[in-house]
């Protein structure tokens, strides 16, 4: 067994499991959008970013592909985390403003607006459809191309595949598929629809990580009400 530190609880777990695996097992919640049960880690997304370690040497991982290690120091909420996961939100919504799933993960993250310049992107290259492709359907239909901001998703030399088998299994774990109308104006790129209430522990500089992690958060719910 590896035994570490998550946000101050001392946690156990079987040696091979990733932090991801490690900080849900004792229901510290951690988004993901790359990620899937069933399918293997890649740390695209680099939205289920967590901090080990402490002081100086602390610094920000990808926690569904960064092992358990013994004695590790995890924080899943810290400060330092919520603000590089906003950042990484906005980009994906920027990329792809369209999509229900990453709209409903940017008003969780409490962002109302994003700051870059809309792309409308159809893919946010997270390689769900590709690992589903080849882990769970065994087929290897479709894969990675190119390189950089030429990379993208499709089938060799733009053919249509024999070893597809239209499944349909691509479009359902695709994120981007999940369509939601939006404006076009950056500063009503989300609907707010599905706000969730912030942290005021760590919104209001009070402590450095959350206090809580129910959902909701009692607190939270009480500060709302005062406002």
């Amino acid at each position: 067994m590896i035994h570490l530190t998550i946000n101050g609880l001392g946690v156990s777990v079987e040696e091979g499991a990733t932090l991801l695996e490690a900080a849900q097992s004792v229901g510290f919640p951690i988004p993901t959008l790359c990620h899937m049960e069933g399918l293997s880690p890649y740390g695209a997304c680099r939205l289920c970013v967590v901090e080990v370690g402490e002081g100086a040497r602390a610094r920000l991982v990808s926690s569904c592909t960064y092992p358990a290690q013994e004695e590790l120091v995890v924080r899943t909420a810290s400060a330092r985390v919520l603000r590089a996961r906003r950042m990484v939100i906005e980009l994906h919504l920027a990329s792809c403003p369209q999509s229900k799933t990453i709209q409903d993960l940017a008003s969780a993250l409490g962002v109302r607006q994003q700051r870059f310049r809309q792309e409308q992107e159809s893919c946010i290259l997270c390689g769900r459809c590709v690992r589903m492709c080849a882990e769970q359907m065994m087929a290897g239909a479709i894969g990675f191309r190119g390189r950089g901001q030429s990379r993208s998703v499709g089938t060799p030399f733009d053919q249509p595949s024999d070893a597809c088998r239209l499944c349909g299994g691509c479009l359902y774990v695709c994120p981007a598929c999940e369509l939601r109308c939006t404006y076009t104006e950056p500063e009503k790129a989300v609907c707010g629809g599905c706000a969730n209430l912030q942290p005021p522990c760590v919104e209001n500089g009070r402590f450095d990580q959350m206090m809580c992690y129910m959902d909701p958060c009692v607190a939270c719910e009480i500060a709302a009400q005062r406002r």
